[in-house]
């Protein structure tokens, strides 16, 4: 392990590159990575590198987000098969039929959209500042009809946090929605009743009600650091364990179910990883049309306070 470790601290070096991870990637690739984080910091670091390459551990629209922030960088994707599903759950032409329903559509895009569906949004949002994003939206155009593309689970939370009527649309992400079950939070909370139960707004409705918190995962690793407790039950894809063990040794944590594994963050191994980065392998980039009006939906959202 420490052989390959040295090979790729070479080749960063040799490439001006720089490796980052979405935080359910593999542990071994939460060691590799030069930064880890959610969605909303992962673009934030992307704009912000110097590296001339980035080499993204994560899923196909995370590499493509990095390209619209990043077009005269390269960006490669260790496994060029790393989907998300609940990504490929609208097209542009259901977005376009969706918006036709209404006579003033806005339509706001979790980040988890493909390059093309971004640019046919008017903004876009993570999970960290989807609440932010409606409030300010809801309160500069009120006459308008707001659209949220394409987690309902997403959704259907921010609308009755905010409090602030709006249109969802019917997808959600697989690993959250059908594994992370209301049964599995109670039978966990049995086990651990002294643990505080957090859990991903990507979670169902049902499971959000009896949890203590929902927020987004790197919302999740600042509040658990904070935290005067020792023991959380976590709802959310399991890969955020490695790190949450890391920053905190001496705290507990304890996965809803260890089911809740996404397939596509798995795909990156380290092996994958070496290859791309020295054969410049696996470069993802987005037509120059699409990128320009993708970029102005991603760069409203990074300029709403979290």
């Amino acid at each position: 392990m420490n052989s390959i470790f040295n090979q790729l601290n070479d080749l960063k070096k040799e490439k001006n590159a720089i490796i980052l991870a979405h935080i359910y990637q593999r542990p071994e690739i939460h060691d590799i990575a030069d930064f880890i984080g959610d969605s909303l910091d992962l673009s934030k670091k992307v704009v912000a590198t110097d590296a001339e390459t980035i080499v993204f551990c994560g899923v196909h629209f995370m590499a493509e987000t990095a390209h619209i922030l990043n077009p005269n960088k390269k960006v490669l994707i260790p496994d060029i098969n790393a989907g998300c599903p609940m990504a490929d759950m609208i097209t542009v032409q259901e977005l376009k039929n969706f918006k036709s329903k209404f006579k003033d559509p806005f339509v706001i895009a979790y980040i988890n959209t493909s390059a093309e569906i971004k640019a046919h949004s008017d903004i876009c949002c993570t999970s960290s500042n989807a609440v932010n994003i409606l409030r300010l939206v809801a309160s500069s155009n009120k006459h308008l009809d707001i659209l949220f593309i394409p987690d309902r689970n997403l959704g259907n939370y921010v609308q009755k946090v905010s409090g602030i009527k709006i249109n969802v649309w019917n997808g959600f992400c697989p690993t959250h929605n059908n594994f992370i079950l209301p049964e599995y939070v109670l039978k966990a909370k049995k086990e651990h009743p002294l643990a505080e139960v957090l859990v991903h707004p990507e979670c169902r409705p049902e499971v959000i009600e009896i949890a203590n918190y929902a927020m987004s995962t790197g919302t999740m690793c600042k509040y658990i650091k904070n935290s005067n407790n020792k023991d959380f039950i976590i709802g959310t894809e399991i890969g955020i364990l490695y790190r949450l063990k890391k920053e905190n040794p001496n705290k507990n944590f304890y996965p809803v179910t260890n089911l809740s594994e996404c397939p596509n963050m798995k795909k990156t191994t380290i092996e994958k990883v070496f290859d791309v980065l020295k054969n410049t392998k696996n470069i993802v980039s987005v037509n120059d049309k699409i990128r320009k009006k993708a970029y102005l939906s991603i760069y409203k959202m990074l300029n709403v306070p979290c």
